[in-house]
C-alpha cells in the first residue's frame, strides 16, 4: 500500500503497464481501499447508461451496494448522491455537466482578478 495513493485516484486509461499490474495485485486483496476503488469505478459507469430509466435502475443498485459497504466515506458519498438524485438524472435529459459552468466561472474570476491588477 505504500506509495500507492496516486494509483487509486488516477484514471485507468492513463496507467502504465507497471502501474496497472500493481493496482491489479492490490485489488486482489480484501482491502477497504480496494472495495472503495471498485465502488468508485462502477459509479463511473452510470454515465454510460443508454437512458434515464436504465440509469436510475443502475444507480439504485449502486446505492444499495455503497450503503451496505461498511465504508464510512463511501456511505456518506452515496447519501450525498441520494440527496441530489434528481440533479444526477437531469444529466440524461440535457447531457450537460456542471463542468461547463465551472469553466465559465473560472474565466469570469480570472477577468475580475486582472481588472483589479
Amino acid at each position: 500500500m505504500k506509495n500507492t495513493p496516486y494509483l487509486w485516484l488516477k484514471n485507468r486509461n492513463y496507467l502504465t503497464d507497471k502501474q496497472r499490474r500493481k493496482l491489479q495485485s492490490l485489488a486482489a486483496y480484501n482491502l477497504k481501499t480496494a472495495r472503495a476503488y471498485q465502488i468508485r469505478l462502477i459509479l463511473k459507469e452510470l454515465f454510460e447508461q443508454p437512458n434515464r430509466e436504465v440509469g436510475e435502475a443502475f444507480l439504485k443498485r449502486w446505492y444499495f451496494w455503497a450503503t451496505h459497504s461498511r465504508l464510512e466515506r463511501i456511505i456518506r458519498a452515496a447519501n450525498t448522491i441520494k440527496r441530489r438524485w434528481e440533479g444526477v438524472f437531469n444529466w440524461f435529459d440535457s447531457m450537460i455537466t456542471i463542468g461547463l459552468l465551472e469553466g465559465f466561472n473560472s474565466l469570469v474570476q480570472a477577468a475580475k482578478a486582472r481588472a483589479r491588477g
